[in-house]
């Protein structure tokens, strides 16, 4: 997903940002306080300097330097403990803004419907919750905070320097409007580049998540190479746009020098004549390098504040764009769903990925007017061709896509009705694709519900035949189980999905493709799994084995989203020219051929 720099409307968003920090309200009000203290005392130390030399040296007072020295010694500890406090409150606010926003992306992500997950790459995620937050945090370490200290700073020096020498002054800002336009331009680039550099970035992200998560495909089909190029391309972007962005500093710095060192000769030039001529103390002579070098460096580090406060600002825009995505399914239902009989209806649903599809738009219909019935304690195979909208039902029946039109009712309640994670609780799928977290196997059935105890795991083992297999492993239940369970047969992972159902204790089960990947020797251990999985449950079996929907209560075929036919097995084997007789005789045939 490609993203192009565009400017944001930067109050607003700052308004925004600095509302994120109202909880440490306290801490900010006394970062702020530490930025206007800072400022006078900044210029202390070269009026000290001035006034040591002039008054002292020059008037050969050896008490008065004494005290002088002492004088800027407190100065200088005063001045170092202030700037302490002030840039550990600054990080210790953003870090904190920024923890607490971490928290509420991934809660909020939590909570997308899975179109979302759909159209985003979850690199793209990754990078919102991780590294564009973690920008944010300039905003307040240094971004607007510290811009306010560094223009009081220049506002003191600039009074105190007029007040000293304001024709002195006004030589030494000569070179000051060509800082400024150096600075403005600086600035302008740099943010440009920055902000190509965060979409690479992105990009990156996305196409590395991508591609590690899709390794065992682009090694089977021999991509290795087309896959780095276009990495290479990638990469070589991003170190392009880093290149830019570095450029711009390697020619601001250095311009900054001259134009510094240019004002300081400027300085001791016109200095020097006073002197001699008396209209400039020894002493301002000697400050004004220091007051110069206070003047410039707030000038030439406020390009880069900006800039900082503006990749903050434009990170912030991308986490607000998550945070306002209301794509969620609405939890509006009130009713518990504490245990539910099982009943399942289908009336009139229709139902479209795309939701802005148009009633007479057919072909973006994937369910089309679905009507069925499910009672209690039954089991119901759902058969058809690939895009037929077998699992659909299932997305829909678990609220995780919302329909169209029609209705689906639990219990004779429609599902809109019910508390939604209350709903889901007593729904378990056990899915073709099993997931399996980087932990140990307890944890991946329990998925670290300290509500269920250890013992209740080993029992739902036993009961469905697992246990034996799980304490085959290094450390049984401890086992460690490698991302996506890689370590794993199918068929092991697809028996600790079964428990992590069981031990859940459903009233409605759903298995979607649980033994399409299972070799022979395994499946029946699955099949016998299944039968106690499935046993006095409500179930909808999603199979293209006979072995696992023949014995169902009821089988629907859907063919183009539609229900074609539904009955049991040996019903719909005596309809002449059937889907479901097609499919089995088919099957047959494909079994006679490989014996």
């Amino acid at each position: 997903m490609s993203e192009q720099p565009k400017k944001y409307a930067d109050w607003g968003l700052i308004k925004r940002v600095f509302g994120l920090a109202h909880p440490y309200r306290s801490i900010f009000a006394f970062a702020a306080s530490l930025s206007i203290i800072l400022a006078p005392v900044a210029v202390l130390r070269p009026y000290l300097v001035q006034r040591t030399v002039d008054d002292c040296i020059i008037q050969s007072q050896g008490e008065g330097i004494g005290v002088m020295i002492i004088l800027l010694v407190c100065v200088l500890l005063l001045q170092g403990v202030l700037f302490y406090m002030f840039s550990y409150s600054t990080s210790w606010l953003g870090q904190s803004v920024i923890r607490d926003l971490r928290v509420r992306v991934f809660k909020h992500i939590n909570k997308l419907r899975l179109t979302y997950f759909d159209n985003t790459p979850i690199g793209t995620s990754t990078t919102r919750t991780i590294n564009d937050i973690e920008t944010i945090n300039t905003v307040f370490s240094q971004g607007v905070i510290t811009i306010v200290a560094d223009v009081l700073t220049l506002i003191f020096v600039l009074s105190i320097m007029l007040y000293t020498s304001w024709s002195l002054t006004l030589v030494c800002l000569i070179t000051l409007p060509l800082l400024i336009l150096a600075t403005y331009w600086f600035k302008e680039a740099v943010k440009k580049a920055y902000q190509v550099v965060r979409t690479q970035l992105s990009n990156m992200n996305a196409f590395l998540q991508e591609r590690i998560t899709g390794m065992r495909i682009v090694q089977i089909f021999n991509a290795e190479e087309k896959e780095l190029q276009g990495f290479q391309s990638i990469n070589k972007a991003y170190t392009k746009a880093n290149l830019d962005s570095i450029f711009y500093y390697a020619l601001f710095f250095p311009m900054v020098e001259i134009l510094s060192a240019s004002s300081l000769g400027l300085m001791v030039w016109y200095g020097a004549k006073g002197v001699i001529s008396n209209d400039v103390t020894i002493g301002t002579l000697v400050a004004f390098p220091l007051y110069l070098g206070m003047l410039f460096r707030p000038v030439r580090m406020l390009a880069d504040k900006f800039n900082s406060l503006q990749m903050g600002l434009v990170a912030a825009n991308r986490v607000f764009e998550v945070l306002d995505d209301k794509s969620m399914i609405k939890n509006k239902g009130q009713l518990q769903a504490t245990k539910l009989k099982g009943d399942i209806k289908f009336k009139d649903v229709y139902f479209s990925y795309d939701q802005n599809a148009a009633v007479e738009d057919i072909d973006n219909w994937i369910l089309k007017n679905v009507n069925f019935e499910l009672n209690q304690g039954k089991t119901l195979a759902i058969v058809g061709g690939t895009g037929a909208g077998k699992s659909t039902i299932i997305n829909i029946l678990n609220r995780f896509y919302e329909v169209h039109k029609g209705q689906i009712l639990i219990d004779d309640t429609p599902i809109q009705e019910y508390e939604l994670l209350s709903l889901r609780s007593r729904i378990a799928i056990v899915l073709q694709d099993v997931f399996l977290f980087s932990g140990s196997v307890l944890d991946n059935i329990t998925l670290k519900d300290k509500s269920i105890s250890r013992e209740q795991v080993i029992s739902a083992a036993k009961l469905i035949g697992a246990d034996r297999f799980i304490q085959q492993l290094p450390g049984g239940y401890d086992y460690q189980v490698m991302e996506r369970g890689a370590t794993l047969s199918m068929g092991q992972r697809q028996l600790i999905s079964f428990v992590r159902a069981l031990v859940f204790d459903p009233d409605i089960l759903i298995l979607d493709e649980a033994t399409s990947a299972i070799d022979p020797e395994t499946e029946g251990i699955i099949q016998y799994a299944i039968e106690r999985l499935i046993s006095k449950r409500t179930s909808i079996i999603i199979a293209h084995r006979l072995s696992t929907i023949q014995h169902a209560d009821k089988i629907m075929v859907l063919h183009q989203g539609e229900v074609a036919e539904i009955g049991s097995h040996q019903n719909l084997l005596k309809i002449e020219g059937g889907h479901y007789r097609d499919l089995v005789e088919t099957a047959y045939a494909l079994n006679s051929e490989l014996d």
